[in-house]
């Protein structure tokens, strides 16, 4: 049955060559998005349209946006998301050999021309993108002497870079070739993770799941990263049914997020079958000594008495325990006066950042309604006193704040 062709994909236009200029971050990724939401609504009805289209974004992605601010590394984060988005479209469409491997050959020479690296992650799903082992086998065949050239021109202190090498080695995976993989890797003078990382999955493969996380382990060497080590570890325990190793061992430097909070969902997601509790515990105890950081985690799970035990273990933002107090005064007083209370304890101790009167103030006045909610104005006055009674200048400055005038 005859497809349905659209003369031009509608993200082509606006992905031409050095298409924004340094500021162009946010529309860089607004145009991301929108080109991805097309290729997802064509794949709904014409699977193979939609992997040639995203073929073409992946071969315009990075010289649409070399011109780009990438420092923060939003846009780095939002082309790898696309890669994963992407990748399984292109594998999953139905194509013959010959129209796979002028696909990949596209692809390939995108990879060439990626610089600032934008796509160069999609050489680790290369045993995807080529489907059949034999595909993997003749591309494997083609980069090896590339991989063996760049390493034995390796001199100490000089790196030789040969931009094949992961897709030779993602490759080789998928071809089953197994023993040529560990033995080419061996010879490789510099342990380098993205390459690394499939000797151990070699071994994973062949059910060797300790052996496995002692390779990644003995090969790494001090560079290894902690996260990609444990996250590795965890994947394997994972794949082998042995969870609880896994989450005993590894899932909380596997699952770090851009916050405590994140942290903590990535892991509750990811172990259902282990207590909320538990995990909390858990990772305030892996931060020992930090344990008032976890105050807003323990209030975002209802875990109000913790957190009120956290605001007072160990030094927490005052700015987070005024906002805490101000959106629980009338639902949740007692909290509110303990939360407000730690804020002014805090930062007579120093602590916080870029306060000013008007937190002190807030502070103050919601410790002050809270207590009376709960019938406790006499003795949360003379706590706040007690706090801010202090001759140094953070006491002499909250009580200036409050406009009560040293004599």
């Amino acid at each position: 049955m005859p497809r349905s062709i659209p003369t031009q994909w509608r993200f082509r236009s606006r992905l031409r060559r050095s298409a924004w200029g340094w500021r162009g971050t946010k529309p860089a990724i607004v145009a991301i998005d929108e080109a991805l939401s097309e290729i997802i609504a064509v794949n709904r009805h014409d699977p193979v349209l939609a992997a040639e289209g995203a073929i073409i974004f992946l071969e315009k992605i990075s010289p649409a946006v070399r011109g780009v601010d990438s420092s923060s590394g939003a846009l780095g984060g939002a082309t790898y998301s696309a890669i994963h988005v992407l990748v399984p479209i292109i594998a999953a469409a139905p194509v013959s050999e010959p129209v796979r491997a002028k696909w990949l050959n596209r692809l390939f020479e995108a990879i060439q021309e990626d610089d600032p690296p934008y796509i160069e992650s999609l050489g680790d799903f290369w045993g995807e993108l080529c489907v059949t082992p034999m595909l993997a086998s003749w591309w494997a065949d083609e980069l090896i002497p590339g991989v063996r050239n760049a390493i034995d021109s390796r001199k100490p202190r000089v790196f030789t870079f040969f931009s094949g090498a992961g897709i030779c080695y993602a490759a080789l995976f998928k071809a089953g070739r197994h023993d040529e993989l560990l033995t080419l890797l061996a010879s490789e003078s510099t342990q380098i993770w993205p390459y690394l990382i499939w000797g151990g999955r070699v071994h994973a493969a062949r059910g060797e799941v300790d052996h496995a996380i002692a390779y990644m382990k003995d090969h790494g060497g001090i560079n290894t990263p902690v996260g990609a080590l444990a996250s590795f570890a965890e994947g394997v325990l994972l794949q082998a049914g042995r969870r609880a190793e896994a989450y005993a061992h590894h899932a909380i430097d596997a699952n770090q997020g851009n916050s405590r909070l994140s942290t903590y969902r990535n892991i509750a997601k990811k172990y259902p079958d282990v207590q909320p509790d538990r995990i909390l515990a858990d990772l305030m105890a892996s931060t020992p000594g930090d344990e008032g950081k976890w105050f807003a985690t323990a209030k975002t799970l209802k875990r109000l008495d913790l957190a009120m035990e956290l605001a007072w273990r160990s030094p927490c933002d005052p700015k987070t325990l005024v906002r805490a107090a101000r959106d629980h005064l009338r639902s949740h007083p007692a909290f509110a006066t303990e939360s407000a209370l730690a804020a002014l304890h805090w930062m007579s101790r120093g602590h916080g950042y870029e306060l000013t009167a008007l937190d002190v103030r807030d502070a103050y006045r919601y410790a002050q309604e809270a207590a009376q909610l709960i019938g406790q104005s006499e003795r949360v006055q003379i706590r706040m006193t007690s706090i801010f009674a202090g001759q140094d200048p953070t006491g002499r400055w909250m009580r200036q704040a409050l406009g009560f005038i040293d004599s």
